[in-house]
């Protein structure tokens, strides 16, 4: 059993419900979890505005992805770039997602903000 264990073949036990993936230690145990809650993968600089429907039954939404903020500037950001959109929208691990197809508005906003930004996708 513990060489199954050392493969990563147990995903969840009886005993004590779903294990980390790489610790092999119960979810509320975890020590993998709090060192990695609050990165995320670092952007480049250069914001990237594209557009998505995948996992949202075909509505499209655009997304900005690259930025290198902090948490509380993407949202300030995002309240911004929703405000001049005039849609709604969010902040999902390090990337802003505004409803429906906004790509040249934010684009040029992003700009104007001293950010550099381009269109990504078709």
């Amino acid at each position: 059993m513990s060489d199954r264990r050392r493969d990563g073949g147990l995903v969840y036990s009886t005993d004590f419900g779903r294990t980390c993936p790489r610790c092999r230690r119960a979810i509320d145990e975890c020590r993998c979890a709090q060192r990695l809650a609050g990165k995320r993968p670092n952007g480049d600089g250069v914001a990237r505005v594209g557009r998505e429907t995948k996992g949202r039954k075909g509505k499209g939404v655009t997304v900005v992805k690259g930025l290198t903020l902090s948490d509380a500037e993407l949202a300030d950001l995002a309240k911004r770039l929703k405000k001049k959109c005039g849609s709604g929208g969010t902040v999902r691990n390090g990337v802003i997602e505004i409803q429906g197809d906004h790509r040249d508005m934010i684009v040029t906003e992003l700009e104007t903000l001293g950010h550099r930004a381009k269109r990504a996708g078709g």
